[in-house]
């Protein structure tokens, strides 16, 4: 039987293409240990890029009341919402994770739209039953 747990990571893999320019300098970086390896310089580089713009970030963050972090939308919660006669409208800036013993059915009845900067952890049928909903 397979394992169907959701993992809750802390990080999300990414593709880039650079330039072989960009590429070997890089490398070379890396050769004369300034780092310790390609994902490392990435990392620096894109941290460093949010630390620049933190004050649009948090700007941004408050303008558009986006949780940050971790989300868990458990059974309980869709069922609070759908008994009070309320759909969620769920933002967030990290991931959101709607809890297994949550149902299509109820997902749908209780969720309005889902709006994501970062990663969605669901349940497949639930996500195939959010699709329309998942911006």
């Amino acid at each position: 039987m397979a394992d169907t747990k959701l993992r809750v990571t802390d990080s999300e893999k990414i593709t880039i293409n650079l330039g072989l320019v960009d590429l070997g300098q890089i490398d070379l970086l890396v050769q004369e240990g300034f780092y310790s390896n390609r994902t490392d310089l990435i990392r620096t580089a894109i941290r460093n890029q949010l630390n620049v713009h933190s004050d649009v970030l948090k700007q941004t963050v408050a303008r558009r009341t986006l949780v940050v972090g971790l989300h868990h939308v458990s059974k309980q919660d869709l069922e609070a919402a759908r008994t009070a006669g309320k759909k969620l409208r769920i933002q967030a800036l990290g991931l959101v994770r709607i809890a297994d013993d949550v149902t299509p059915a109820l997902a749908k009845a209780a969720i309005e739209s889902i709006a994501v900067l970062g990663a969605l952890q669901a349940p497949p049928a639930v996500k195939a039953a959010l699709a329309d909903r998942i911006q």
